[in-house]
């Protein structure tokens, strides 16, 4: 082999090494970006009043306001959820088994997707799909998720009667039902038919990032 014909191999697997490093990195980062995105601190405060909206319910069209579903009730939670998200996707039971279970204790559960990249038909799709009992709403500009800071789905955010956030955060610890060791919206709300002040008001979400506009 000759010093010309060995540097020319050389350089092509050096290239190539670059190339499948490169490949490597974006399949990490979309990994990561799909399923290990966590809510950064910050954002919306708990103690604060939560910020009004209405947006449109993806089964029926009809206009849904926060007044509207927290009225007559002890909290409303509000679950920000995805139809491709493997997270939020792997949380579908558990958020209608909370639901069902809860709303029959007057507290009131919606779902908000806010993702760009999930058409609202899709996202009504999703939700019958699923069984859902509670509310889907379409926020397709991303502005309730922006009032909320939310991030991530699943995010939840639970609001007293007075129209007051007293929890922020995860439904619990682990995608896997098996591997749940703190159910910590359950417990929030827990807190809250007893007269408590929530114990633990803030965890921290874990999803996929919503896929915003800009």
């Amino acid at each position: 082999m000759t010093a010309r014909s060995y540097n020319f191999r050389k350089s092509a697997g050096a290239v190539l090494t670059l190339a499948v490093t490169a490949f490597a990195g974006v399949s990490i980062a979309t990994h990561i970006d799909r399923a290990s995105a966590a809510a950064p601190a910050g954002g919306i405060q708990v103690g604060s009043p939560a910020p009004k909206f209405t947006l449109p319910n993806v089964a029926t069209g009809a206009a849904t306001s926060l007044t509207d579903l927290g009225q007559d009730k002890k909290a409303t939670v509000i679950m920000f959820i995805a139809t491709r998200c493997p997270v939020s996707n792997a949380y579908n039971d558990r958020m209608e088994t909370l639901a069902k279970t809860y709303m029959k204790k007057h507290i009131e559960f919606v779902g908000i997707n806010a993702n760009t990249t999930e058409p609202t038909d899709e996202v009504a799709g999703h939700a019958k799909d699923h069984n859902f009992t509670f509310p889907v709403l379409k926020d397709a500009d991303d502005k309730v998720a922006d009032l909320y800071a939310a991030r991530v789905t699943p995010e939840t955010f639970v609001v007293d009667s007075n129209g007051v956030i007293v929890y922020h955060g995860r439904i619990d610890n682990s995608m896997d039902p098996a591997n749940v060791a703190s159910t910590d919206l359950s417990t929030a709300l827990d807190d809250i038919l007893v007269g408590k002040t929530v114990t633990k008001p803030e965890t921290k979400a874990f999803g996929c990032s919503i896929k915003r506009a800009n």
